[in-house]
């Protein structure tokens, strides 16, 4: 087997489909990336664009059915998670693998008290007693900027906001110090004060342990903020990828141009109308035929409607899958 030494995580031609009464929904289609130890790569794109079907497939929680067992290969250092058995994969999640999921209504059991869901995990996966899975918890809790940590631990899901409650989910997925983390959107209930402290919070994390973070978002501003490389996903594929510099100041493929341009910025007159894209994100059931983009896109061509584009090489570290795109190979 190959060694995957500087990649902590690959992602290879990842497919993700969901059987339904409509038919066949291609939720993720041939998805590829990877992350370095220590790296933040941003997944950004329109709701239902794929972005956490693309992380639950890599956490083995798609819902089978309907989903189609995921196809494809995903890579963590030598292991290939989609190989491995439930009871395998569950010695993985919660302590190397973590995940902070996009809502934590539902995310959290509502029967159980924050203290039971927080210790829960220390205890199975790093063998701690009661005692001190719940200091360690009530450490965490603080840390991400839970108020009286030490009362409110006994509570339940139900007595927290919506933000307080999105930072218990956050304390949870780092409290073994995982070697890869997905964050679905994990600042979005959180005002900014507390989000920018979040952020921070990660950042430490990879900083002391080398974590990766696979990063999901639609605030275009904490991409730029934090993330090493950005991935554009647009109908169950990414149709651009490469630093985070080089694509937000040379963005390739229109998409990824409408997204960047329907973003407020400071220095944006007052009386110029925001930007926005026209039409609607695709049927994932019945996409159309060449790139789906094309129905939404002001150049496209009959080549466009007719034929999906190749993956074109801007630079070393930049590619993005449009046929108006200047291939530099």
């Amino acid at each position: 087997m190959t060694t995957r030494d500087e990649n902590i995580l690959e992602v290879c031609n990842l497919r993700t489909h969901f059987r339904t009464d409509d038919g066949l929904v291609k939720a993720v289609d041939g998805v590829s990336f990877s992350v370095k130890r220590g790296e933040t790569l941003g997944i950004v794109g329109e709701s239902g664009s794929g972005k956490s079907v693309t992380c639950l497939s890599a956490m083995q929680l798609v819902p089978r059915p309907p989903a189609s067992h995921p196809t494809g290969e995903i890579y963590f250092g030598n292991t290939d998670l989609l190989g491995l058995t439930e009871h395998e994969i569950e010695k993985l999640r919660g302590e190397r693998l973590a995940m902070i999921f996009q809502d934590p209504l539902t995310s959290l059991n509502p029967y159980l008290t924050i203290a039971r869901q927080l210790t829960e995990v220390l205890e199975v996966h790093r063998g701690a007693t009661p005692t001190a899975a719940r200091r360690t918890s009530i450490e965490m809790l603080e840390r991400v900027g839970i108020p009286d940590a030490a009362e409110r631990i006994d509570q339940y899901p139900h007595q927290f906001s919506g933000g307080m409650r999105q930072r218990v989910m956050i304390a949870m997925a780092l409290l073994c110090g995982p070697e890869v983390l997905f964050a679905d959107e994990p600042t979005t209930a959180l005002d900014v004060t507390i989000q920018a402290q979040i952020l921070e919070l990660i950042k430490d994390l990879q900083t002391a342990i080398g974590t990766a973070v696979v990063l999901v978002t639609h605030d275009l501003g904490v991409v730029a903020g934090t993330t090493d490389r950005v991935a554009v996903m647009y109908a169950g594929r990414i149709v651009e990828e490469g630093t985070t510099a080089e694509v937000f100041a040379n963005p390739q493929h229109p998409y990824t141009r409408g997204l960047l341009e329907s973003m407020p910025r400071i220095d944006t007159p007052l009386q110029k109308t925001l930007y926005a894209i026209p039409g609607l994100p695709p049927d994932l059931g019945n996409l159309p035929t060449g790139c789906p983009f094309h129905p939404r896109c002001g150049l496209a061509t009959d080549q466009c409607r007719k034929t999906y584009p190749d993956s074109k090489t801007v630079s070393s570290t930049h590619r993005a899958s449009c046929w108006e795109v200047e291939a530099n190979e």
